[in-house]
């Protein structure tokens, strides 16, 4: 008989089918009825129906008036303590990176069609500082941040010449694209062998046009594997 591997032993179908769940109707804005979700767990739609009756009891689903399941707001609560924390995580490794670079760092995530910045540290030992706030978003499309993320996705006939150098490079670098004289590098928070995290997200760093963007490029990758190993 063939011994179960450790990672099977230790997991909890219920909880597992749970997180299934919650991935599947995270990614249809349409929702999903309790036989589809059935036949695509490959479960009795009875099985389907406790799990979706345990997430809604939690406020993590949410039933239409024609009884397909959608994200409940309970989801808003859990991504609102997840930023915060990640806030809290990434702070030093940005602080740091601000120091060496001499640069504003900053950590933006994709949030749909957009980039938003929720951590900026800026350096304390220059006398100058690019000002880049917390909140800011532009289009994942452009700035260096948003090409970063294109980046780490799956390579897409659509992609510019700039993202395909990003992913080439393993970041991207921008000049005078969000805000005159502004350089930008960024690189996307990846996890073990390059797979993509849960989230999708990148740091890097901002400053006018002195800015040593050899040197930043290598402190940027460098503080990009380090905070996403950290989260791993």
């Amino acid at each position: 008989m063939k011994t179960p591997s450790p990672a099977k032993t230790n997991t909890l179908q219920t909880l597992d089918r749970g997180l299934q769940v919650l991935a599947l109707i995270a990614n249809r804005a349409g929702g999903w009825s309790i036989a589809e979700l059935a036949a695509e767990l490959g479960v009795h739609r009875a099985i389907a129906y406790r799990v979706v009756a345990t997430l809604e009891q939690h406020g993590l689903m949410a039933r239409l008036r024609d009884g397909r399941i959608v994200t409940g707001a309970g989801v808003l609560r859990l991504s609102a303590n997840f930023e915060s924390q990640l806030r809290t995580l990434a702070r030093p490794f940005l602080q740091e990176l601000a120091e060496a670079s001499g640069a504003t760092a900053f950590l933006t995530v994709a949030q749909g069609e957009d980039c938003t910045a929720i951590q900026v540290c800026e350096p304390q030992a220059v006398d100058f500082r690019m000002s880049y706030r917390v909140g800011s978003r532009h289009p994942v499309t452009a700035g260096a941040a948003g090409i970063a993320i294109l980046a780490a996705r799956p390579a897409a006939a659509s992609d510019g010449d700039a993202v395909k150098e990003a992913r080439r490079l393993g970041y991207s670098l921008t000049r005078g694209e969000l805000q005159k004289g502004a350089v930008g590098i960024a690189s996307a928070l990846m996890g073990a062998e390059s797979e993509p995290l849960p989230f999708e997200a990148c740091v890097g760093v901002v400053a006018m046009e002195d800015l040593d963007s050899a040197r930043c490029a290598r402190l940027v990758t460098a503080c990009a594997r380090e905070l996403a190993a950290a989260l791993a």
